[in-house]
C-alpha cells in the first residue's frame, strides 16, 4: 500500500488532487478539507493515502493529515460506507465537530451531510462513538452540545433564502448555536463570520 506522497500540486478540483511525484501523475479524491488546507499550485505537498482496489477499480484517496486518514479507515468500517461515502462525510463538517457529533451519537447534524442518510448516520455513532477520543484531533473548535432545535432550523431556513446551500447553512446555524440563542442571534453571528 502506498502509505504517503510527496510531489508538486499540478491541478486543484473540488473532490479530487493531481499531484505531480517526479514526473508521475497521480489523481487522488480528497476532501473539501484537504483542498482547503493544501497550498497553492506549483507547490510541493506531503499526502497521505488509501489505496482502494475492487476488481474493476483501484483508486487512490488522499489526506491533507494523518488524523483525517485515520477518520477515514474507520468511517470504511461501517457497513454502507464505501471510501467515496466516506470522502464525502469528511468534506461535510470539520473533523473536530466530526468527531464530536459521533461521539455525542448527534444524528440529525450528521444527517444534513450531502448524501448521508438517517439510517447510516445512526450506525456511524452506534459502530464508531466509543473509538475516538475527542482531544486527538488539532482543530478543536467544537459545537455547543446543548441546542435550541427550531431556533437552529429557523436560523437554517432564513441562511438558505440568502443563498447559502442547504448543507453549509445548517453547518454556520449549528456552529453559532447555543441553548438560549434564538433563531436571530444565531443568523446574525453566522452572517458575522461568514466568509462566502
Amino acid at each position: 500500500m502506498i502509505s504517503f506522497l510527496i510531489g508538486i500540486i499540478e491541478n486543484k478540483f473540488e473532490n479530487s488532487l493531481e499531484l505531480n511525484v517526479n514526473g508521475v501523475g497521480f489523481v487522488m479524491m480528497v476532501s473539501a478539507n484537504t483542498i482547503s488546507s493544501l497550498p497553492l499550485t506549483g507547490e510541493t505537498v506531503k499526502i497521505y493515502t488509501y489505496m482502494a482496489v475492487r476488481e474493476d477499480d483501484i483508486s487512490l484517496y488522499g489526506f491533507s493529515s494523518l488524523e483525517e486518514r485515520d477518520i477515514f479507515l474507520k468511517l470504511i468500517t461501517v457497513s454502507g460506507v464505501g471510501p467515496k461515502l466516506a470522502i464525502g462525510i469528511l468534506s461535510g463538517l470539520k473533523l473536530s465537530d466530526l468527531v464530536l457529533s459521533i461521539i455525542k451519537e448527534d444524528v440529525k447534524l450528521l444527517s444534513n451531510i450531502k448524501g448521508l442518510g438517517k439510517k447510516t448516520a445512526e450506525r456511524i455513532c452506534l459502530e464508531l462513538k466509543g473509538k475516538f477520543n475527542p482531544l486527538t484531533i488539532e482543530d478543536n473548535s467544537i459545537f455547543d452540545i446543548e441546542y435550541d432545535e427550531d431556533a437552529v432550523q429557523m436560523a437554517t431556513d432564513t441562511l438558505i433564502s440568502l443563498g447559502i446551500n442547504k448543507n453549509e447553512a445548517y453547518n454556520l446555524a449549528r456552529a453559532n448555536a447555543t441553548k438560549e440563542a434564538t433563531a436571530e442571534e444565531i443568523i446574525s453571528k453566522a452572517l458575522r463570520g461568514y466568509k462566502g
